[in-house]
């Protein structure tokens, strides 16, 4: 994670096998941007310390939260504030998207209080 160095996204992306990948690309100041990649859910949680900004590059990213779920297509932007608890998945087979957050950034896992099929 160099500055001054250039990251091609649709390689890593397609060099990528697992069910869930979260690769740290590069700094910004105090933050980190992660490239997500996933087949599956990742568990609910939330971040007391950081808010979460996801921007989808391929497929579609589903993200739950206790009262709603957005849908985010390729170009689309959306952020999780501080102390939000959501999970995110893919729709269909993959999705994968940016994350920027707090270098720091704690997670904590938390089941909601009403779980969805």
């Amino acid at each position: 994670m160099e500055a001054l160095t250039q990251i091609d996204l649709h390689q890593i992306s397609e060099a990528v096998k697992e069910n869930y990948t979260n690769l740290p690309l590069n700094m910004v100041n105090d933050h980190v941007i992660r490239m997500g990649i996933m087949t599956a859910p990742f568990y609910w949680h939330y971040h007391p310390n950081s808010d979460e900004s996801f921007l989808v590059l391929e497929g579609v990213l589903l993200i739950e939260m206790e009262d709603r779920i957005i849908e985010l297509s390729p170009g689309q932007l959306f952020t999780i504030p501080t102390n939000v608890l959501h999970r995110t998945r893919p729709q269909g087979q993959r999705s994968v998207n940016l994350t920027f957050e707090l270098e720091n950034m704690q997670t904590i896992k938390k089941q909601p209080k009403i779980i969805r099929p």
